[in-house]
């Protein structure tokens, strides 16, 4: 992100003149108070919404014909946004399914995933079946079945009790170790942002000054 604005049309500014550069395989977090302008970056991150000034570059090999790196980003919302009528193994085959993937073909992949997060006895499970914890699961899983170079975190875990919203955060934690996935997560949780990263971006009203995180 160079010097990205966003100015609404009410007038509100959301974002003014932040830069921000992103490496492979970093876990970064955005940390603020709400209406600091953390969603509105990581949107815009992900192609959801333009800029008013400022640009968004990416490596130039794998931009396509929107400037976005083509199936190289997925997006964790807030909520889980599973598909009601759907099982576990459909809500999380929609995106490979979309692309013209058959389950057949994709099965072996998608029960590997659902391993992965813990609900490989659940792929037959439908969203009204399962707790919030596990929703949000099968949203991650989703989220990684098309092997997404960059994933984006939009406070997934705000609304879970704090014991399953620190076994989902181990759990993000040890996928990213596992995959080398670059990650960029939104939070207004200190602890969270300085346990899951190793780069904060701590963001004022629109704009966002980072810092480095050491672990022993």
């Amino acid at each position: 992100m160079e010097q990205v604005s966003k100015v609404f049309s009410s007038g509100t500014v959301a974002l003014s003149g932040m830069s921000l550069t992103v490496t492979s395989g970093e876990f970064i977090s955005l940390l603020g108070p709400s209406g600091c302008g953390k969603s509105t970056a990581l949107r815009i991150i992900a192609g959801l919404g333009g800029v008013s000034s400022g640009r968004i570059d990416w490596p130039s090999s794998r931009i396509n014909s929107k400037g976005l790196p083509d199936g190289d980003i997925s997006f964790v919302f807030q909520e889980p946004t599973l598909m009601p009528w759907k099982t576990v193994f459909d809500n999380v085959h929609l995106p490979l399914k979309l692309r013209g993937i058959s389950k057949s073909a994709a099965r072996e992949q998608i029960m590997a995933l659902l391993a992965t997060v813990g609900l490989q006895d659940f792929a037959a499970a439908y969203p009204r079946e399962l707790s919030g914890g596990m929703k949000m699961r099968v949203s991650i899983a989703r989220a990684l079945v098309t092997k997404p170079k960059l994933l984006l975190m939009d406070e997934p875990f705000a609304a879970l009790d704090e014991i399953t919203r620190q076994k989902l955060n181990d759990d993000v934690l040890q996928l990213w170790k596992e995959t080398g996935i670059t990650v960029i997560f939104v939070t207004h949780s200190v602890f969270e942002s300085a346990y899951l990263s190793n780069r904060i971006v701590v963001m004022r009203p629109g704009r966002g000054v980072s810092m480095p995180i050491f672990r022993c």
